[in-house]
């Protein structure tokens, strides 16, 4: 078991702009746990996108992958030996849901955004796209809950937002590698009602109409980070300042596309480095507070 959990640890450090609840602001005892999550969606995450197979491949590893989150009931010992079999990842997974009583749902949720990945490369509305994010973003924020202690309607809602702006702010952050593997998560009623055309894009010209149209989906965005800033104080401890850190960061990514003007296809795509960090530890210390006194279960 130890053995299970390091190997998905090293997972998520080697994704660690991807994960940045990995950091060492977490409860130690939480790490792996949250590793654990993590390992799980970013494997299922690779078979979405992997650009070696073909779709029904891919959604034939998905199915797999499924069908390992839904173990037979009632496992005995021998079972649960034979289990381990299912590789590392699986065997701490059902360690973590089976110690913290972690909802399937939200599990099945994360591989319902990646089947949709998939078989959907375009959205037509605002309204689709919050939706996909409320499967592929969500349920992790709401898993950090749960093995944190908190079962709260305003703090699950509050991170709902958090982790619906930290998607979208990638979607916009990756609008040029998502184009070249045929996607594009800028609904079309955004860019139609600015004159964008997807031309454009093919030529790797980021036009006035296509800069508008992602000035749009920031602003949304945005709104969606203020909306979500309480969960930063409705937690306590280390959680708290691992959440500050994670909405300063993201609103920081968010600051520098719009400072860009969304041009992704001229500019360095905009990522933190080392310098950012002194700035984000001095504002989780800085940080204004915005929610009452944190509630457990």
């Amino acid at each position: 078991m130890r053995a299970a959990y390091a190997h998905c640890e090293q997972i998520a450090k080697l994704h660690y702009e991807n994960f940045p609840v990995a950091s060492r602001l977490l409860p130690a005892k939480l790490r792996p746990h949250i590793a654990a999550v993590y390992a799980f969606a970013r494997t299922a995450d690779d078979f979405a996108d992997e650009p070696g197979y073909h779709a029904s491949e891919r959604m034939r590893l998905l199915r797999d992958w499924r069908a390992k989150l839904h173990p037979p009931p009632r496992l005995g010992a021998s079972a649960r030996q034979a289990r381990s079999d299912e590789g590392d990842i699986f065997l701490a997974l059902h360690d973590t849901i089976e110690r913290f009583d972690l909802p399937i749902q939200l599990f099945d949720d994360l591989l319902n955004a990646f089947v949709q990945d998939v078989g959907t490369p375009r959205y037509s509305r605002w309204a689709d796209v919050l939706e996909y994010c409320r499967q592929s973003a969500n349920p992790v924020g709401r898993l950090v809950l749960r093995l944190s202690g908190y079962h709260d309607d305003r703090l699950d809602a509050a991170s709902d937002a958090v982790c619906t702006a930290l998607q979208l702010t990638n979607f916009w952050q990756d609008l040029a590698i998502d184009w070249e593997r045929g996607r594009l998560y800028v609904p079309e009623e955004i860019w139609r009602a600015h004159h964008a055309d997807l031309a454009s894009l093919d030529a790797k010209n980021m036009t006035s109409q296509w800069k508008a149209a992602l000035a749009e989906c920031g602003s949304r965005t945005g709104a969606l980070f203020e909306r979500g800033r309480p969960v930063c104080d409705g937690v306590s401890g280390r959680l708290r300042y691992e959440l500050r850190a994670t909405w300063l960061g993201g609103t920081r990514i968010l600051d520098r596309l719009a400072r860009a003007n969304y041009d992704v296809f001229r500019s360095d795509r905009p990522k933190l480095g080392a310098s950012d960090a002194l700035v984000i530890a001095c504002g989780t210390l800085l940080w204004r507070e915005t929610h009452p006194s944190p509630t457990r279960s």
